[in-house]
């Protein structure tokens, strides 16, 4: 965002964050809750992985299945099954006092891999490949995985939605 020139200052607070079957479902709560706190414009993001063949799963719960089982167990549910189609989800919210919230999303689809691979990134990186690539997210550089990420892709739309969002 400096790059753009927007100074952020990062809040270092926990907020509840509901459960629900979409992302956006989840920003909107978190918003509300930390600018009933702050009253000032605020930015959230929240990210999932979402597999077909598990119906959507992990999705909303990345984070929690992540901590509890790791790539590992992603790749053992995962075992046999053909279809390995599955897709990042990112959406970045946004709040100003006295307006609605706004919610930027970007989807980056790919495929689960057979075995682990890489080790940059973070998170289910060393097993997801993005469309168009033979190498996992974990095995690509930062810049170009910035560029095709569902959060780059995010951020890109936000930075374009930003200026009609601010007062």
């Amino acid at each position: 965002m400096k790059e753009h020139g927007y100074e952020l200052e990062h809040i270092k607070t926990t907020y509840p964050e509901i459960q629900a079957d979409r992302l956006e479902e989840t920003i909107i709560p978190g918003l509300n809750w930390l600018m009933m706190r702050c009253q000032r414009p605020i930015m959230i993001d929240d990210s999932g992985l979402f597999i077909d063949a598990l119906k959507g799963f992990p999705g909303v719960y990345s984070s929690y299945v992540f901590r509890s089982v790791g790539c590992d167990g992603i790749l053992r549910l995962m075992e046999g099954v053909k279809n390995r189609s599955a897709r990042f989800e990112c959406c970045i919210g946004f709040l100003v006092p006295g307006k609605e919230p706004h919610i930027s999303k970007g989807v980056a689809k790919g495929s689960i891999s057979e075995k682990k691979a890489g080790t940059g990134g973070f998170g289910y990186d060393p097993v997801f490949v993005p469309d168009g690539h033979a190498k996992t997210y974990a095995q690509i550089e930062v810049t170009e995985k910035n560029k095709i990420s569902h959060r780059g892709r995010a951020i890109e739309l936000f930075l374009k939605e930003l200026p009609m969002l601010l007062p």
